[in-house]
């Protein structure tokens, strides 16, 4: 059977991985594994660690969604 996940980038179209993007990606994942999985705890989550959204104030509801929105085109 073909692995299906090949490499770590592999939806990203070539685009290199910035340094922002692999803070807040390590950030998340921590915040996963904690147990957190919804928005509030999330978002609650990214402003306890300090990772501000990138307009440099704390992360809400629509910062977080249009991110994550610009982030996935």
């Amino acid at each position: 059977m073909p692995e299906l996940y090949l490499e770590p980038a592999q939806s990203r179209l070539g685009k290199p991985v910035s340094p922002y993007e692999k803070k807040l990606s390590g950030a998340l994942a921590e915040i996963f594994s904690r147990g957190t999985h919804h928005l509030t705890g999330v978002i609650a989550g990214l402003n306890d660690l300090g990772l501000h959204a990138p307009d440099g104030a704390p992360w809400d509801e629509a910062r977080f969604l249009a991110e994550m929105r610009r982030l996935g085109e």
